[in-house]
């Protein structure tokens, strides 16, 4: 029995909030200083997160803090991204980012990456979900 509710744009379960998706791809594009303009750094979210908060230590704290299933999520839509998995192959590109991921730093993976913030856009947008309106 799940309760788990899907992304009324999405019939797959991504397995991380979207929110939280959010909030990783502003620290990323913040840290690789991609473009941020998608969302107004001004003003701080709720968890009182401004624009001068966002460092890899941040980052790294934040990643660290989601389960094994949230950071595969992040590393495979980063993939999805990139073009190495379709959105109908989302459940092998989670299943192998468990496990290419375990006992690595996921927030460093994804750090290693060039324009890792727009990989991970892409690859929610290959689910019909853009990420520019997404709620902060």
């Amino acid at each position: 029995m799940s309760d788990t509710p899907r992304d009324d744009e999405s019939d797959v379960d991504l397995g991380v909030s979207l929110e939280t998706v959010a909030t990783v791809v502003d620290h990323i594009r913040a840290i690789q200083g991609e473009d941020t303009n998608e969302r107004d750094t001004e003003d701080e979210d709720e968890e009182g997160i401004g624009e001068d908060d966002f460092d890899e230590g941040t980052l790294a704290a934040f990643i660290d803090e989601l389960n094994e299933d949230e950071q595969a999520a992040l590393v495979a839509l980063a993939w999805t991204g990139r073009g190495d998995y379709e959105a109908e192959e989302w459940e092998e590109a989670v299943r192998l980012a468990k496990e290419r991921g375990a006992g690595t730093d996921t927030a460093a993976y994804l750090l290693s990456m060039d324009m890792a913030g727009d990989l991970i856009s892409e690859g929610l947008a290959t689910f019909g979900i853009a990420i520019e309106e997404i709620e902060r």
